[in-house]
């Protein structure tokens, strides 16, 4: 079974023993990808994180299938490269170079408070910037009914004529 597939399953067995269980196994992985996007935002200006799933997972407090896993969430918010990550094993070499603009829009896709709300955007993005993003995302949440034609109304193909007198009919 591949490391994609074993991610898709992740937490699995813990989900059939009890949902207290299923809960902490999550809790406890979504709390080192916090600590993960932690460094990676801390650390920005000096270093981009390069190196093998192996190697960074082990880096990162997390297995092989756990750091498949944030490389999942952080896929595509990479500024040059996107994984496929059913070709990803223990062995793969990824370098995780971050759009912020994406990675914070994504966040907010998420719906990752925990992450968007992390202290390092305060001095990665300004106010303005985050402000821009959140208005630019909730746009493509907002759903905008187009204006009704009514019958008397001109026509909207060009003719001239009342709609009820052309396309309506």
């Amino acid at each position: 079974m591949s490391l994609y597939e074993q991610w898709n399953n992740y937490g699995e067995d813990a989900k059939e023993r009890s949902v207290e269980e299923y809960k902490k196994v999550v809790e406890d992985y979504l709390a080192r990808e916090r600590d993960v996007y932690d460094y990676i935002l801390s650390h920005l200006e000096e270093e981009v994180v390069e190196g093998t799933i192996s190697e960074l997972g082990k880096r990162f407090n997390m297995n092989d299938i756990e750091f498949l896993g944030f490389v999942d969430g952080i896929n595509l918010s990479l500024k040059n490269t996107e994984y496929n990550l059913e070709e990803l094993d223990a062995s793969s070499i990824v370098k995780l170079e971050v759009d912020l603009e994406k990675l914070y829009w994504n966040m907010l896709d998420a719906k990752a408070e925990w992450l968007y709300n992390l202290p390092q955007w305060e001095e990665l993005l300004t106010e303005e910037q985050r402000m821009t993003i959140k208005k630019e995302y909730n746009k493509t949440k907002t759903i905008v009914k187009d204006k009704k034609i009514g019958r008397n109304d001109s026509c909207p193909c060009g003719s001239g004529k009342k709609y009820k007198q052309c396309c309506m009919k």
